[in-house]
């Protein structure tokens, strides 16, 4: 550790404040003193002249895909080099823990589309309380993980612990189960539970096996976060489901991603933010995060209706082998919809290949399906099949069907956080999971005017860090942890685009992780300094 100050900084607290000219000092990993500018003389380590840079708090992903990639690639350079500092993992209801022998196999395969499958990996772990120390277990060079990083107990991962892939409904010894599995995770440092009810086998879960469970995380202080169950056709039935029961259940909702994709819904957000304000001013305790692109990002089999993905990755391979199956899938798909797909129709051309795991398949990376079966002369259903087949349903892809109106309007709402939703695996990754926050603060805050500075700041940082009940970080105050960043707001930038999707952000200077420089001077320093943040009584905190 050492002590830096940031002379004549353009402060932007977190807290929606206006801005201000001081001169910062950090010291062992800690924001101890905020001086008017030009009045810290004494001596540190590190002197930094920020005239005419913005100094504001870490930027918090609220909707986070790195629980390999924070071990995997290390210097975990995707987001450092945006200015994030904490990320929220352990998202859309399905991850590495808790788990068992018998689960993680299949888990591993079901979202390698997300993470990809790493062979020679250490998935050593099988608790909450096993994968946040993992997090925290310095390596040997000293080096933790990247960013600071909180985690939601996987409501579809629990639901298979307790009784597999199968898509029955839960009995009460069932439900009691898994409210005792998520109980523990609470107890070991989860901030609350995710659920992805488009996805298997999470989506099986009635209205009242998910109320139960929120009950548990409620009581235990922690906040439900679900991808719910369509974000197109019946989009606001499914959001109005959501804020029922854990209204009913007294736990407060996250909501994932929150977007009005596919045609039906073009420029209906405000419908949405009608049912949030109204249940808001009935008292209900909501927040929800969106990242500031039109595509969205997911799998290829995650179009698959949900009867044909039940079970493991074999069986669902087997039933697109089968002829019968194969027919009432592709009726699904191309005829009545199918709830994998939000409810609506395959539309081939909006889905783009990401990543594959099947080296031979990797020519097809940046093309829809339409484009291949046009190329190959071949039905695009037949060539959705043939990939899952060949890929093993490890296939990434980009789905093109947001609209510009309705990213604009949610993104302003009072309880708006950010959140990249960023599968950071494959060649061409969605551009969100290197650009999402300065896209946010370079197109839509200084060229767009949507929201000032301080707004943007605050939506990325102190409003986030509340609903995480951070203990100390989210906000530049003395005492607060030193999870800071510096940035040219003329410059700042993103710069990956969906043809060169991995390039970092310009316009940053600096980001602090708990004090420790991770970028300097523009430039990654690849120090890691990232906790694991644990829930406690206390607040979500590093211990």
């Amino acid at each position: 550790m050492s002590t830096t100050i940031f002379r004549n900084a353009t402060v932007v607290d977190g807290t929606g404040a206006e801005r201000y000219t001081a001169d910062v000092l950090i010291s062992e990993g800690t924001i101890t003193t905020i001086a008017a500018a030009g009045s810290l003389t004494e001596p540190a380590d590190q002197l930094i002249d920020a005239t005419g840079l913005v100094l504001s708090p870490g930027f918090i992903d609220m909707h986070a895909h790195s629980d390999l990639y924070l071990l995997t690639e290390p210097e975990h350079y995707a987001k450092i080099s945006q200015g994030v500092t904490t990320e929220v993992l352990g998202q859309d209801g399905i991850s590495y823990a808790p788990v068992s022998d018998q689960i993680l196999p299949i888990i591993r395969e079901k979202i390698a589309g997300w993470n990809g499958n790493p062979q020679d990996f250490d998935f050593s772990w099988r608790s909450v309380a096993e994968y946040l120390d993992r997090l925290d277990r310095p390596d040997a060079k000293g080096g933790r993980i990247a960013t600071n990083a909180a985690y939601l107990i996987p409501q579809g991962t629990v639901r298979a612990l307790v009784m597999g892939f199968g898509n029955e409904q839960a009995s009460g010894e069932e439900i009691e189960a898994m409210r005792e599995v998520i109980a523990r995770g609470m107890a070991e440092g989860a901030v609350g539970m995710s659920s992805g009810l488009t996805y298997t086998p999470g989506m099986y879960a009635s209205t009242s096996e998910l109320g139960a469970l929120c009950r548990t995380v409620g009581e235990l202080g922690g906040f439900y976060a679900p991808h719910h169950r369509s974000y197109g056709k019946g989009a606001l039935q499914a959001y109005a489901e959501m804020i029922e029961l854990t209204t009913e259940s007294n736990c407060p909702l996250h909501l994932a991603h929150a977007t009005m994709n596919f045609a039906e819904n073009k420029g209906r957000a405000g419908e949405l933010l009608e049912l949030i304000d109204d249940a808001l001013e009935r008292g209900a305790d909501i927040t929800l995060d969106t990242y500031p692109y039109l595509p969205g990002s997911t799998t290829l089999s995650a179009v698959l209706p949900s009867w044909s993905s039940a079970g493991s990755v074999d069986e669902t391979l087997a039933r697109l082998r089968d002829r019968q199956d194969t027919a009432r899938i592709r009726h699904h798909l191309e005829v009545t919809g199918s709830d994998g797909c939000h409810g609506v129709t395959a539309e081939w051309e909006t889905l783009e290949i990401s990543s594959v795991q099947n080296p031979e398949l990797a020519s097809y990376v940046g093309q829809t399906i339409a484009q291949i079966a046009e190329n190959e002369a071949q039905e695009p259903f037949e060539v959705f099949r043939r990939i899952l087949l060949e890929d093993r349903l490890g296939t990434g892809i980009l789905q093109h069907v947001g609209h510009e109106e309705n990213v604009r309007t949610i993104m302003t709402h009072r309880v708006h956080t950010g959140g990249s939703d960023g599968l950071l695996h494959g060649a061409k990754p969605h551009p969100r999971a290197w650009g999402t926050f300065p896209e946010y603060l370079g197109k839509y805050c200084r060229e767009l005017g949507v929201m000032s500075l301080e707004e943007t700041v605050h939506h990325l940082t102190g409003r986030a860090a509340a609903r995480l009940k951070l203990v100390r970080r989210g906000e530049i105050r003395e005492g607060y942890a030193a999870d800071l960043v510096l940035f040219d707001p003329q410059d700042i930038a993103a710069t990956a685009t969906f043809a060169e999707p991995k390039q970092p952000a310009a316009g940053i200077r600096a980001v602090y992780v708990n004090g420790v420089p991770a970028i300097s001077e523009g430039r990654p320093t690849g120090a890691r300094a990232g906790r694991a943040l644990r829930h406690t009584p206390e607040g979500t905190q590093a211990l």
